[in-house]
């Protein structure tokens, strides 16, 4: 089997089978945002604590890539602080343009193809955006 191929099923699979999709009852950060240009939409909520990420939910509609980026994302910043999801997202952008970048989360180095296709880079990045506002909102409620 390709790496493309192996990475497409990746991408597939976090579509098909999203994790971390649904809404908190309490969240203490929730993100609205949208793509315009192709339609996508997500909403994301963060549980934070004491600087951490506990948790992160998702629900949207969208393409493959934009719903598994945002299922991806959600997977790989359970855990993290929220300097460590920043910079993950910076590495993300990183991947975006091209860069050679590596993951905790190796699911997130499926979606390295994507630059190939400039139209959407937007979609993969949907979500890893959504996760900014939210840690800047967390950040101004201090």
């Amino acid at each position: 089997m390709q790496l493309d191929d192996l990475y497409r099923r990746v991408i597939m699979d976090h579509y098909k089978n999203p994790r971390n999709r649904g809404t908190f009852e309490n969240q203490s950060v929730s993100i609205d945002l949208n793509n315009p240009t192709c339609g996508d939409k997500i909403q994301l909520q963060m549980q934070v604590e004491d600087g951490m990420v506990k948790a992160a939910k998702f629900v949207g509609e969208g393409c493959s890539i934009s719903l598994s980026s945002a299922s991806m994302m959600t997977e790989a910043v359970k855990g993290k602080t929220l300097e460590e999801a920043l910079e993950m997202a910076e590495k993300f952008s990183g991947l975006m343009k091209g860069e050679p970048v590596e993951f905790e989360y190796e699911d997130l180095e499926a979606l390295s193809g994507v630059n190939k296709f400039p139209a959407r880079i937007k979609c993969a990045t949907l979500a890893w955006n959504a996760l900014r506002k939210g840690i800047d909102q967390v950040n101004t409620n201090k």
